[in-house]
């Protein structure tokens, strides 16, 4: 049974099991042991997010890493997707990115990317971990001589920024946009790429001070976003979270535009120049039905997942798709990146937006939103469904009551101790009800 990583590596508080100096050291310890099999030296690329907890693990991790005999290059405040691509560009043996991502800046996590800057397979995590709860891992094989280096890769940054301009092919100088960093990871690279490619740019959240990233900022919280937009009247808003691996915009009325909606109107586009693998996307179970019934009336099919990015990457894999994501802003475009990354997504939709001559709030009525509502409830344990009694008892209600016009989600959340409640119908009304009455089975019964 795994007790380390969650579907998105490991996470947790920092400085509080598993998220501490002395686990980031085991990990560090692991990993070298697991990809140092081959007899040569092997090396890995090391970045982080802008928590404060950052200095902590990245210095922890690095000695692990280096006293197995692993050599480190350290890139510093750097974008997931960044790591990704240097991982696989940098021909490393693996990469590993320290964030929390969305999550508040108390939070802190470590993930892991394969050589080919995917993210690891479950049963490498599983070795990986194996080897942390052994208690066994000791470095005493390793003679002095042998000891890893740590590098500063001083040109990391420029390496990204001529990687995620690469998609882009218009100049984007009639564009005005407002950016939101969520004071993370692409505080300072985000602008900067936009205006390399002639965007006039508006900045917000980029000022990281190690304690305020996604702090009422980024992908999450778009409400500030929506206002500077309309202040500014800039052509539409982009707000990434803090490792920028997601992206969330606002049209040019401040009105948001989530994932799905970037995923189906640059499916329609990819379809209409012949560049849709299979005419097909593929989406997680959180994706809002209307999005399903524009992508079946414009012949184009729908693979569903599992909740998580991962999924949907492997989904991809699998069958050769090339556009993918989840509804929370991670778009997979598998011809450029190996795993979601904001800043690309970001210039693929103003890339449309310049080759069309639409707004963004046009392009995006491509589709009719089902209503829907999510809650997230903090729980002290997450006991088995199977264990429960009431709650399987209304979600099967729930569902019978809908039927094809709805359907709700109930999971446990991959990265936190809380329980997702997803609730979707045609009517408002039904969604409010079913959603007060799942969340109240849920307090009595799990809080």
């Amino acid at each position: 049974m795994r007790k380390l990583f969650g579907t998105d590596g490991i996470r947790g508080k920092a400085n509080r099991y598993p998220i501490t100096a002395e686990m980031a050291l085991m990990v560090g310890k692991a990993t070298a042991k697991v990809f140092s099999t081959s007899g040569k030296r092997c090396r890995a690329v090391l970045g982080k997010d802008t928590r404060l907890s950052g200095y902590m693990l990245e210095t922890a991790l690095t000695s692990g890493l280096l006293s197995m005999g692993m050599e480190v290059l350290q890139v510093g405040p750097m974008p997931t997707p960044a790591v990704a691509h240097l991982t696989r560009s940098m021909n490393a043996d693996c990469g590993i990115m320290i964030t929390a991502s969305h999550n508040p800046a108390e939070d802190n996590g470590i993930k892991l990317f394969s050589s080919d800057g995917f993210k690891l397979p479950d049963e490498v995590e599983m070795e990986i971990e194996k080897y942390i709860l052994s208690g066994t891992l000791n470095s005493d094989d390793i003679p002095a001589g042998a000891i890893g280096k740590a590098y500063r890769l001083d040109d990391a940054r420029g390496r990204y920024i001529e990687f995620a301009k690469s998609p882009c092919h218009v100049r984007l100088n009639n564009l005005k946009v407002v950016v939101d960093c969520a004071n993370g990871a692409a505080y300072s690279l985000a602008p900067l790429i936009f205006r390399e490619l002639g965007a006039e740019v508006v900045e917000y959240g980029v000022k990281p001070d190690g304690m305020n990233i996604n702090d009422n900022c980024g992908a999450l919280h778009p409400e500030k976003l929506s206002q500077l937009v309309r202040e500014h009247h800039a052509d539409c808003g982009i707000a990434l979270d803090g490792d920028a691996d997601r992206v969330i915009f606002c049209d040019e009325n401040g009105e948001e535009v989530n994932g799905d909606r970037i995923i189906g109107m640059l499916a329609l586009e990819m379809k209409r120049k012949g560049r849709l693998n299979s005419d097909t996307v593929v989406v997680t179970g959180m994706s809002n039905l209307g999005l399903h019934r524009a992508m079946k009336a414009a012949g184009i099919h729908v693979e569903v997942t599992d909740v998580g990015d991962r999924y949907v990457i492997e989904r991809m894999r699998e069958n050769n798709f090339n556009i993918g994501g989840e509804q929370s802003g991670h778009i997979i475009f598998s011809d450029y990146s190996t795993t979601g990354d904001g800043i690309i997504s970001a210039l693929h939709v103003m890339e449309l937006m310049v080759t069309s001559g639409k707004k963004l709030s046009e392009l995006a009525s491509f589709m009719t939103v089902f209503p829907q509502e999510i809650r997230s409830i903090a729980v002290a344990r997450k006991t088995p469904f199977n264990e429960l009694v009431k709650l399987p008892e209304v979600i099967a209600e729930c569902g019978k009551q809908l039927g094809d016009s709805g359907r709700t989600i109930v999971r446990y959340s991959g990265t936190e101790n809380k329980i997702r409640v997803l609730v979707e119908a045609e009517k408002a009304a039904d969604v409010a009800f079913w959603c007060d009455k799942l969340c109240e089975t849920v307090k009595e019964e799990l809080l």
